[in-house]
């Protein structure tokens, strides 16, 4: 097993008290999986790749990777953000050997490195421009191949895709497969669209309302490519979605009462509060 948390929880401090964001979180990822995280907006999704990428230490519990527990960051585990966060004043070629420059890999090295990164992604021609001149897509495509020149064991991908048009997705969606069928990285991808896990993932795993809990798996067998529209993988997609309408449905009653809390403090509305509203 690649990666595993074990009773893994979260919490924040904020204006003096407590947030749990996770509670009790166990998850395993085999090498060479491509698993896709859903959930309702809040949930803890991002938190979660952070304590897999080790920017974030969990409150209780534990994340190990290859065996070994997560104390840190580490060129075993890369981030891919839905931003691309490329260096402007680099260029794309620059870009993709940022990571191994710093590492100390000889220059000869990194532009062999970067030149097959950039051919993966269909990128070579852009060798030499900067970020202001690429589409959102290219430059999502620099950062999935700045990500891989690092050779991770695992590819965390926070929501990479959600910023983009439908067209631009679906043909990263087909170029993400492309890399992952050549690579066998190990893809762990959050997102918020159940159609795009689906088409995706080995494995989609549905995460509660907050304190986010792993609430349920659904494997997909079906082959890949897989079509939206397809009435298999609808049926799935259907069965999903009924899995978190109750998560949802948690979030917007406990955004709705936050917001009655609100407007109806002493500070808010010169009233007795949320008694007398009620």
């Amino acid at each position: 097993m690649l990666v595993k948390l074990e009773k893994v929880s979260k919490k924040f401090s904020h204006n003096g008290s407590g947030i749990e964001v996770l509670k009790e979180i166990d998850l395993e990822i085999s090498e060479g999986e491509f698993v896709c995280l859903v959930g309702p907006t809040g949930c803890g999704k991002s938190t979660l790749i952070n304590l897999i990428a080790g920017l974030e230490m969990p409150t209780s519990g534990r994340v190990l990777v290859g065996g070994v527990s997560v104390t840190g960051p580490g060129t075993d585990r890369v981030v891919v953000f839905q931003e691309a966060a490329l260096f402007p004043w680099l260029n794309v070629r620059a870009n993709v050997e940022f990571g191994l420059k710093m590492s100390g890999m000889p220059a000869e090295d990194r532009r062999k490195k970067s030149t097959e990164y950039l051919k993966m992604v269909h990128l070579t021609r852009f060798a030499d421009f900067y970020p202001h001149q690429l589409s959102g897509g290219m430059k999502q495509r620099v950062a999935i191949a700045r990500a891989l020149a690092m050779n991770p064991k695992i590819l965390l991908m926070d929501e990479p895709f959600a910023a983009l048009d439908a067209q631009t997705r679906r043909l990263l969606h087909e170029e993400l497969l492309e890399i992952w069928q050549q690579t066998r990285k190990t893809i762990f991808f959050v997102t918020h669209n159940v159609r795009e896990a689906t088409v995706l993932a080995d494995k989609v795993l549905t995460i509660s309302a907050r304190p986010g809990r792993i609430k349920g798996g659904t494997t997909i067998r079906l082959p890949r490519p897989r079509r939206e529209s397809d009435p298999h993988l609808i049926v799935i997609q259907q069965r999903i979605l009924l899995s978190l309408q109750e998560e949802i449905a948690k979030v917007v009653k406990d955004e709705d009462l936050d917001y009655l809390v609100e407007k109806t403090s002493p500070v808010a509305s010169g009233s007795g509060g949320l008694g007398n509203a009620l």
